[in-house]
């Protein structure tokens, strides 16, 4: 098992290991097909503080981020711990939706089979298949693109439009995943990406998919009595997983 456990006993603890967590996750997101080099941001509520969000500085490759590069800003754009300068849409985009949101981590990119999905007219993530299924519901759709997000006004707006949904689909842009934890919103941005890809390859053959029913949904989002496995325990699990894989591939996020 991983030595990076997800439990923490102190606010000093809880820093450290967000910031691991941060680091680790952004490596997954290279590993997973999920970057787009230095571009895209992965942040974090500072634990213990408000309007105060962990980033990895903009420049740094997301397959080289480390506990130790993470920078801390606040909505201002000011730099208040680390070095480097927080990126305009970091500011613009993330800051409003950890404030409007509650979410203690937000997680944006332009994965491929998500960004597709959200390239066509009609980008509904449908629940034909049991991890589709998870999302039902639980999904915003932002259908108006902008341009290039540079105020707080645009991150404002799209956090009234996500408002207590953990995704957030961008149409011609990308996709938000908001989370208590980093291992939860990661989870939730991979389960995510498998959901696309099933459903962009399935709408591919050009035959009419087969939609889940409402009770069909329903008995999949209602947790089992005799369930061992809850669900943050699944989350817990598969972070430590990965963070196995990044140990044995590429370590060196938890410096």
């Amino acid at each position: 098992m991983s030595v990076h456990t997800l439990h923490t006993t102190s606010t000093q603890d809880a820093v450290q290991q967000v910031k691991i967590h941060l680091a680790a996750s952004l490596r997954m997101a290279v590993l997973d097909g999920f970057d787009e080099g230095i571009d895209n941001h992965f942040t974090v509520c500072v634990p213990g503080r408000t309007d105060q969000y962990f980033v990895l500085p903009f420049g740094l490759h997301w397959s080289e981020a480390k506990a130790s590069d993470m920078m801390i800003f606040n909505e201002a754009g000011q730099t208040l711990e680390g070095r480097g300068v927080v990126e305009l849409s970091a500011q613009s985009i993330h800051a409003p939706l950890h404030r409007l949101t509650g979410a203690k981590v937000v997680l944006h990119t332009h994965q491929p089979w998500a960004t597709a999905l959200n390239m066509l007219q009609d980008n509904r993530l449908l629940p034909a298949t049991q991890t589709a299924a998870f999302f039902h519901g639980r999904i915003a759709y932002d259908d108006t693109y902008t341009g290039l997000s540079s105020s707080i006004e645009e991150g404002e707006r799209l956090a009234h439009l996500m408002g207590d949904k953990t995704v957030l689909f961008m149409k011609n842009h990308g996709v938000v995943s908001v989370g208590d934890t980093v291992a939860q919103a990661y989870r939730r941005l991979y389960k995510l990406e498998k959901a696309c890809q099933t459903q962009v390859l399935a709408m591919s053959t050009g035959k009419a998919l087969n939609i889940l029913s409402d009770d069909v949904i329903q008995r999949v989002l209602t947790p089992s009595g005799a369930d061992r496995h809850p669900r943050g325990d699944r989350e817990r699990l598969y972070f430590e997983a990965m963070m196995r894989i990044l140990d044995r591939t590429n370590p060196g996020y938890a410096d």
